[in-house]
């Protein structure tokens, strides 16, 4: 085996492992956009842009993706968003 195709295996592999959380953020006839992004940008730390795709695609699609990582980074951030009265869930 050459020393590239280690590599390539060893890189693979580490590709595997990382398993990454998301926070799915739900449609609900509560809240307002305005209301969606702004908290998306609190708790997320999203740009106003970010914040008001999210807030469109949640509205048409029913769920969207907020933000991903480890579960100990999202759980905060997850936490802001049910307290601001919104659906969540990390999955």
């Amino acid at each position: 085996m050459s020393t590239r195709e280690q590599t390539l295996e060893d890189v693979l592999l580490q590709e595997e492992v990382l398993v990454e959380n998301e926070i799915v953020l739900y449609n609900d006839e509560v809240n307002t956009f305005d209301h969606v992004i702004n908290t998306l940008i609190y708790a997320c730390d999203h740009t106003a842009e970010q914040a008001e795709q999210c807030s469109i695609l949640v509205h048409y699609k029913g769920q969207c993706t907020v933000k991903t990582g480890s579960y100990k980074k999202l759980e905060p951030m997850c936490t802001m968003l049910l307290e601001a009265g919104l659906s969540a869930e990390i999955s």
